[in-house]
């Protein structure tokens, strides 16, 4: 696919744009910072994509103060006692050392409990968190597809997990392939099973048109508000350079 990435200043904005092989122009804010991209056909200049951000100025603001709003937690460090999630309940972090392989378990309604070797550094622990919330997905997403392959009557040939900085899922209609944030792991069931139900309805329609939206309120009539849990996020992460105290 050709591509066409480059920073381009609008306003006091520092906007991520990347032009393809696309028809219709697409502007997204982003957390943790509300930072801006734009994904933009090729035929369009520079003073056109600049003339479409100026032009939802006052949108990307009001996007930005949400972000700004949310509450904030420190930068993860994997060490006991800090807030984790898990089908969008906070738990804490309890570290155990073990001899043993590294693990995950969830101990009642408090605890995430990571049992790794004694000295294990932070990407270590990391690593273990991810790998246990990616086998919890790897459990609940075939029992998904499953249930909506013959309401969509559609047949979905591969699914896979990834983790994915802007996109919650992606569908390849041509190889009927699907996939999905790992961080889904950390949001409510009805987050998860709204996404695969999204992807899944790509395999119909394409665009975000309102066939696309009729389809997803025949078989998931609440879909709005779970797009909007989705929106609203978990507790912000700044990254180490933002966790500055005001």
């Amino acid at each position: 696919m050709i591509t066409e990435t480059f920073t381009l200043q609008v306003s006091d904005l520092s906007v991520q744009v990347v032009k393809k092989p696309i028809k219709n122009l697409h502007l997204g804010v982003y957390p943790p910072t509300g930072w801006v991209r734009v994904a933009a056909p090729l035929r369009l200049s520079e003073e056109a994509i600049r003339a479409a951000v100026l032009s939802r100025l006052n949108w990307i603001r009001k996007q930005q103060q949400k972000f700004l709003g949310q509450e904030r937690i420190s930068p993860r460090a994997y060490v006991s006692g800090e807030s984790h999630y898990y089908l969008g309940k906070r738990y804490r972090l309890r570290i155990h050392s073990t001899t043993q392989a590294g693990h995950v378990e969830l101990s009642h309604a408090r605890f995430i409990d990571l049992y790794c070797r004694q000295g294990a550094n932070k990407d270590h622990k990391e690593r273990l968190l991810q790998t246990w919330h990616r086998q919890n997905l790897q459990e609940r997403i075939p029992e998904l597809i499953a249930r909506y392959e013959p309401i969509l009557r559609v047949k979905v040939a591969e699914w896979g997990i990834k983790r994915m900085k802007t996109r919650w899922g992606t569908c390849n209609i041509q190889a009927r392939r699907i996939w999905l944030n790992l961080d889904l792991a950390q949001y409510p069931e009805p987050c998860l099973e709204y996404v695969v139900v999204h992807e899944m309805t790509h395999l119909l329609e394409r665009l975000h048109n309102d066939r696309f939206k009729g389809i997803l309120d025949r078989v998931m009539p609440h879909w709005r508000q779970v797009k909007s849990k989705l929106k609203e996020g978990l507790p912000l992460v700044l990254p180490e350079c933002e966790n500055k105290t005001p």
